[in-house]
């Protein structure tokens, strides 16, 4: 019976992870540790990028949890394994399909593979770290919504808001 509680800690670990994945990606990679995600965004050569620090943390995360899990605290291991199976899936799927830093390339033409490819190209879409939608890696949401929420974040500005705002004070040379 611990072999099914073990199973379903790691499978429960995985679920998880993907949603501090998606949240750690909005709020801290996109927000205060934009200096290492930054390269993410920006065309490299190289096969590293500062980007790729946020998987050894985790990767360190994961390490220390199987560590004191196998020294003492039961269930830990078993979050660490299912913290190591998320980076798996991470990498096959971000890393290698969405990025194509494999040595050979396959774009998903249907189904969720082609969801998730095209989710990640739409958060691409936007220049910077603000604006962007489809922060999770093995979770997008439905494409339209990706779409709307762009357009919505996205509207071309009236050309003429910037000179006949009502509430903007008059010049000098229409007093005259």
């Amino acid at each position: 019976m611990l072999w099914l509680w073990n199973t379903l800690i790691l499978l429960a670990a995985v679920v998880v992870m993907e949603v501090i994945a998606a949240l750690s990606h909005k709020y801290i990679m996109h927000g205060w540790g934009w200096g290492w995600h930054l390269s993410h965004h920006e065309p490299h050569d190289g096969k590293f990028e500062l980007n790729d620090l946020y998987a050894v943390v985790f990767m360190l995360m994961a390490i220390a949890l199987i560590y004191i899990g196998v020294n003492g605290v039961w269930p830990l291991q078993w979050i660490g394994a299912g913290v190591t199976v998320y980076g798996a899936l991470y990498f096959m799927v971000h890393d290698g399909l969405v990025h194509q830093r494999w040595p050979f390339r396959y774009i998903p033409r249907k189904g969720y593979l082609k969801r998730l490819y095209m989710a990640h190209r739409m958060h691409h879409a936007v220049r910077g770290r603000e604006g962007c939608v489809s922060f999770g890696f093995l979770y997008a949401p439905p494409l339209h919504k990706l779409q709307a929420a762009l357009r919505q974040r996205h509207k071309p500005l009236n050309a003429d808001a910037a000179t006949s705002r009502p509430d903007a004070p008059p010049d000098e040379t229409s007093v005259k």
